[in-house]
């Protein structure tokens, strides 16, 4: 941890006192140089966050000091300062659970751009979702789950099943030994109609075959850190499609739309319709021993870092995370 100088919004941008930041997968792959936008080192981590408007830009309209906001942007936000443009702040009201505010954009509008979007999941459908317990597949279990679908979730161990059963999936399947084709046909007679893919991997072709006739294949990354091979053939076979779902250059080509997602995703949570994992609340020194934990895919769940370490949820009590230091 350093001190930096202070940012200064100029324009159209707002300058955020940051009270919780969200840590996410993404934050660990741009600390790892393999995320594909590269930023010269150093920089400041961070692309989820909740905070009070400090200052706004000489162009900036409906923002004022003092407002609580939530926001998104690539980097920046493991700060106790953040400079956002105004398309990149949502207002929040004053109940909001900080922590949940922080660690809900990224994941949930990433789950409502893929199932209303890119696809129409519709009441019936069956979703399989695979790395079913991070941040992006527990979103999806809930979004599915609140359009009338049943879920079926694929997660590499007992927790992160129990996290996706907890968020509503009817069955979970263990992809280490599990055949998940033959089991995704034991709970759908017909085989699934959507498949939500955030991890890649050798899982991804069992899973393009558990599509039945129609069926829709979203991919959304490569948590594993691999990007599988897939004989084509298997998309021509039931007349199934792939397709692709990048929120990174949603937000560059059409921030208008991001930010309408990011507004559903607001008042989703706010009347109940979305119900996203509260995360575990750490401190700053703990950001690095995270970061590795979601690398190794050894850590499940939702994390929120304590910026200010002022206790922003005095109910609960920090988070200790027994991961050696480096």
């Amino acid at each position: 941890m350093v001190d930096v100088l202070e940012p200064a919004p100029t324009n159209h941008q707002i300058l955020v006192n940051v009270n919780v930041a969200g840590l996410t997968y993404l934050d660990a792959l741009i600390a790892t140089g393999k995320y594909q936008v590269k930023f010269p080192a150093p920089f400041v981590l961070g692309g989820e966050f909740v905070g009070r408007v400090e200052s706004v830009g000489d162009k900036v309209a409906g923002f004022a000091k003092g407002d609580l906001v939530v926001g998104q942007t690539i980097v920046g936000a493991l700060a106790e300062k953040v400079v956002a443009s105004a398309d990149q702040l949502i207002p929040l009201p004053a109940e909001f659970d900080l922590p949940i505010a922080a660690t809900m954009l990224q994941s949930y509008a990433t789950a409502l751009y893929a199932l209303t979007r890119r696809v129409s999941v519709r009441e019936g459908d069956t979703v399989l979702v695979l790395g079913a317990g991070g941040g992006v597949g527990l979103a999806c279990i809930d979004v599915a789950i609140a359009s009338g679908a049943r879920v079926i979730a694929v997660a590499s161990s007992e927790r992160k099943r129990s996290l996706a059963t907890a968020m509503g999936a009817t069955a979970t399947i263990d992809p280490n030994l599990e055949n998940v084709k033959l089991r995704v046909r034991e709970y759908s007679k017909t085989g699934a109609d959507i498949v939500v893919d955030p991890v890649g991997g050798s899982v991804a072709e069992p899973a393009l075959r558990a599509l039945g006739s129609g069926g829709r294949y979203l991919v959304i990354g490569f948590a594993s850190g691999t990007i599988p091979s897939i004989p084509i053939n298997l998309v021509l076979l039931n007349n199934r499609e792939m397709l692709g779902v990048d929120l990174g250059s949603l937000t560059m080509n059409d921030p208008g739309l991001v930010k309408a997602i990011n507004i559903e995703v607001v008042s989703g949570v706010q009347g109940q319709k979305y119900r996203p994992t509260a995360p575990e609340l750490v401190g700053l020194a703990q950001v690095g021993p995270v970061l590795r934990g979601l690398v190794d895919r050894g850590l499940s769940g939702k994390f929120a870092v304590d910026i200010r370490g002022e206790r922003v949820r005095p109910e609960t009590q920090q988070t200790q995370l027994h991961i050696p230091p480096e």
